[in-house]
């Protein structure tokens, strides 16, 4: 049955080019929210010299059919291999875009698995997935992969901070279908959403939710090991004291922005994975 006939058999409103829609709309919310410690804003460019809003716009224009390609790749039932490549050619679209300026690396391969999963979700069911299927169908399909790329020797910065310190990267969370994502992140963003939260303060909280449990590759390689654990216990002591929610609490977040960009902190793979939290509320069904 060709790919597209399977499409509409399946579930007609959830097509790749809807999931696609999401995670471009998703990387939207990450960008939008402030304040994000150390990170690019539509107002201020966080901890970054060679970057601003304009240039995560340029990025995201040129990946805009990307998310959608590899989620069809995935309904297609496609090897690693396939999925991998698209992400190198979305890589290569991005540094086109942004004069060589590193902005979605991570999202491209975080985010691009998930629209794979999804698209590969869809050919089994005939129902929006559930967060579950996503894992589900990560394990199953590219697992092994996944997990034979991780053991590869990184040349990226990332990479390089991670195995240094012993922290788990990026390709060993997503060998493991993404732990803080699933368990952290979503049921994060979810829960102060369902405490009545606004969408931007439940992105805030659950931002600071990631931050106090992902070994943050990023993080590793501007402030080492050490910058790390200090954003790791900011966050936690942030959400400790009640978050955004509390009286005072956006104020605080600003504070905590300052500190962060005083000590050219930016936390990277948080972002990425507030990004895919926010896309899998979109996809799964979420508020």
């Amino acid at each position: 049955m060709r790919t597209s006939a399977l499409r509409e058999q399946r579930h007609p409103a959830l097509t790749p080019s809807a999931i696609g829609r999401a995670a471009t709309l998703a990387l939207h919310d990450e960008l939008s929210l402030t304040p994000k410690p150390g990170l690019v804003t539509l107002i201020d460019r966080g901890s970054h010299d060679d970057m601003d809003a304009h240039t995560f716009m340029r990025s995201l224009f040129s990946l805009r059919h990307y998310f959608a390609q590899i989620a069809e790749a995935g309904l297609a039932d496609a090897e690693f291999d396939v999925l991998e490549r698209s992400g190198i050619a979305a890589e290569a679209r991005m540094l086109a875009a942004t004069g060589g300026i590193n902005t979605h690396r991570g999202a491209i391969f975080m985010l691009g698995l998930l629209c794979a999963a999804a698209g590969a979700a869809l050919r089994e069911q005939d129902e929006a997935p559930r967060p579950a299927d996503l894992q589900r169908a990560l394990r199953r399909r590219w697992g092994d992969a996944l997990a034979l790329r991780s053991q590869r020797t990184s040349t990226l910065s990332g990479g390089i901070a991670a195995r240094r310190h012993g922290l788990r990267s990026a390709s060993e969370e997503a060998a493991l279908a993404f732990p803080v994502l699933f368990d952290a992140a979503l049921p994060a963003l979810s829960a102060a959403l369902a405490r009545g939260l606004t969408p931007q303060q439940a992105r805030l909280d659950a931002l600071f939710h990631i931050m106090a449990v992902l070994e943050d590759s990023n993080l590793a390689h501007r402030g080492g090991l050490a910058g790390l654990r200090f954003a790791q216990r900011t966050a936690q002591a942030f959400l400790d004291r009640g978050g955004v929610a509390r009286p005072g609490g956006l104020q605080e977040a600003h504070a905590i922005a300052g500190e962060f960009v005083a000590r050219r902190l930016s936390p990277g793979g948080a972002a990425d994975t507030l990004a895919a939290a926010c896309w899998l509320t979109r996809v799964c069904g979420g508020s």
